[in-house]
């Protein structure tokens, strides 16, 4: 048996101990927001928080995240009526288009302003770097960023972006 806690809610589950939280999320708790991407973690699709700490669930085993704070998409908004500021941002700006990366990209966000409230366009470089968006949607998403930490909007002439250079 397995115990975690889910965007507040302790679980106890029977699985194998060696099972990727994805999966556990995904299929034995059906909170379907994370998504499955490369299996590598290398695309940033599978972000949630443990304990507010961005991690990629596709790698992580259940056992290593047993009786820590998992925060996924779905516990994101701060109530089923309200948004939460990234998300909203998110809207503003336009960032979905094929939309599956957004949960990934959301969480990663979520982690980077709840340690940075006012972060640089490097900063948002840096934190953002390992989420792919084949969308190509990066300046979007810096904007959002920016507009959910209430940091003046992203100027486009001063992009150095490793953003840009994804993928």
């Amino acid at each position: 048996m397995t115990v975690i806690t889910v965007n507040g809610i302790e679980q106890t589950l029977q699985v194998d101990p060696a099972t990727p939280l994805l999966w556990v999320l995904r299929e034995q708790l059906e909170l379907t927001g994370t998504k499955f991407g490369c299996g590598i973690a290398q695309c940033g699709a599978c972000t949630v928080h443990v304990n507010g700490v961005a991690m990629r669930s596709c790698i992580t085993p259940v056992s290593a995240v047993a009786g820590q704070a998992i925060s996924t998409i779905e516990g994101l908004a701060p109530s089923p009526d309200q948004l939460h500021p990234l998300q909203q941002a998110w809207i503003d700006e336009q960032v979905p288009q094929c939309g599956y990366c957004q949960s990934g990209q959301l969480m990663a966000a979520a982690a980077l302003l709840a340690s940075n409230p006012s972060p640089s366009d490097a900063d948002i470089n840096d934190a953002m770097a390992g989420n792919i968006c084949r969308c190509g949607m990066y300046d979007r998403i810096r904007r959002a960023i920016k507009s959910a930490a209430g940091v003046q909007q992203f100027d486009p002439t001063k992009a150095d972006s490793v953003m840009e250079g994804q993928s």
